[in-house]
């Protein structure tokens, strides 16, 4: 789907507050994609972030899906709003393991009040994405709570 953001200086105030996610530099996030309704993040796969048959940990796969699919709604929304995740929904299809995982998020339709998004995410290994996740998820446009504000 195509939409247009209301505010010119989405990717901006999208970027900024990413930077502001202390979880996403804990574990080496990065956003690598940013327009109107869609963002992507990027992980590489580290031994850190595994469990006990190597694989990522689930809970890093749905962090980077959560973000992704609500900073694809935040790009929609206005500047004096701010975005909070209010339902998550996750199926886990693959083990996560490769080089890295790729979240790409997109709005499957915007709300002044209520926003849902998906973020599918994939591992990359050789060059080639394996489907590890699919997230369906509610986001509440917080009206009046601009980030920087907070």
């Amino acid at each position: 789907m195509n939409f247009t953001a209301v505010n010119p200086q989405f990717e901006q105030r999208v970027r900024d507050s990413f930077a502001r996610q202390a979880a996403m530099a804990l574990i080496g996030a990065t956003m690598t994609q940013v327009e109107p309704g869609r963002c992507a993040i990027e992980l590489p796969v580290r031994e850190d972030l595994t469990q006990q048959h190597k694989f990522v940990h689930g809970g890093v796969v749905g962090m980077i899906a959560d973000s992704a699919g609500g900073y694809a709604a935040f790009t929609l929304m206005p500047a004096d709003a701010s975005v909070l995740t209010v339902e998550f929904k996750i199926n886990m299809l693959a083990p996560a393991r490769g080089e890295r995982l790729i979240a790409r998020g997109a709005v499957l339709k915007p709300g002044r009040t209520l926003s849902i998004a998906r973020a599918d995410v994939w591992a990359v290994e050789a060059g080639r994405e394996t489907l590890v996740a699919a997230t369906q998820q509610t986001l509440m446009v917080m009206h009046g709570m601009s980030e920087e504000r907070l």
